[in-house]
């Protein structure tokens, strides 16, 4: 008699034209992050083995209007937050309502305020891309808050080096969190390109079930200057068909490479500068620690 395996796969960290406008200085008042249709990312998703489909877009549940209809969508949304340090940060947030979303929105700019409302409502979240550079700065105090406050880390971004992972995902064993995997598309080409899975599961409430109890698994790659660099000249190829007066702007386009490269660059050394001070802060490395960050108790979680 054969036996089954049951897995539930989806890709937790997808945007959509609903991700709003690009926030380069010269760029945000005309292209936008992504352009998407929700359904052709449904499509895509399902065509590529995700058993369940989600959107995380940035502040925005927009896209579920969309795909709502299908049985095996749910809604997410990417968060844009503030730390107590004033840095910004990114938070995917799964399977809410329209309602919890008005009530996050509300509360985004004050971190200890929005966690607290996460656990009240027993939501399921983590922490994106934490040795990352796409949302800026970083402070010694923020780690506390990745080590103690998330109950999930995703430690496997489609679009962010192999050194931002692998640091993530240290992070996760070191913290004891839930570790999550998600392409972070912003084109049709990478979706799928990381996920997360469940052995076992059979459907959604078996999915997270199965990620708070520790038993999901990331599954695909890294990024790398190829994907991004395509992904951009896929976007601003979107840009010019739907907007045709910015193929004026069609010249800058041979300086994609040029900029992309140097993104990953800057991604790579900001992973080795704050991944270093993290493992030196947690004895990770054989040098002596210059100095604990340990959060006392129940500091993380005011």
């Amino acid at each position: 008699m054969a036996f089954v395996t049951c897995i539930v796969r989806c890709d937790l960290h997808v945007h959509t034209l609903h991700s709003g406008m690009c926030t380069l200085p010269l760029l945000k008042a005309i292209c936008r992050e992504c352009y998407s249709q929700p359904e052709a990312v449904y499509q895509t998703l399902r065509g590529r083995g995700m058993d369940l489909v989600t959107v995380s877009d940035h502040d925005s549940i927009d896209a579920a209007e969309a795909l709502r209809r299908h049985s095996n969508f749910f809604i997410s949304e990417e968060v844009t937050c503030r730390m107590p340090s004033g840095n910004e940060l990114h938070m995917g947030v799964y399977d809410l309502t329209e309602r919890q979303h008005v009530e996050i929105q509300q509360r985004r700019n004050d971190l200890p305020r929005l966690v607290a409302y996460l656990n009240e409502q027993q939501l399921f979240y983590s922490v994106n891309h934490a040795f990352s550079a796409l949302t800026g700065r970083r402070a010694p105090q923020d780690f506390v808050w990745f080590d103690g406050a998330f109950p999930a880390v995703e430690v496997r971004n489609g679009h962010i080096p192999e050194r931002s992972n692998r640091l993530a995902e240290r992070l996760a064993q070191r913290s004891g969190s839930a570790m999550l995997g998600g392409s972070d598309a912003h084109t049709l080409s990478s979706l799928g390109s990381a996920c997360t899975c469940v052995p076992g599961a059979r459907n959604k409430a078996e999915f997270f079930d199965g990620l708070r109890r520790g038993r999901g698994q990331v599954q695909g790659g890294s990024g790398s200057f190829w994907r991004l660099t395509r992904d951009v000249l896929q976007i601003c190829a979107a840009l010019m068909e739907e907007k045709p007066a910015a193929k004026l702007l069609a010249p800058l386009v041979l300086g994609v490479p040029v900029v992309t490269l140097l993104n990953y660059v800057i991604e790579d050394l900001f992973a080795r500068h704050w991944g270093s001070r993290w493992e030196r802060w947690q004895g990770l490395e054989k040098r002596p620690s210059s100095g604990g960050l340990r959060a006392a108790p129940g500091e993380a979680s005011a």
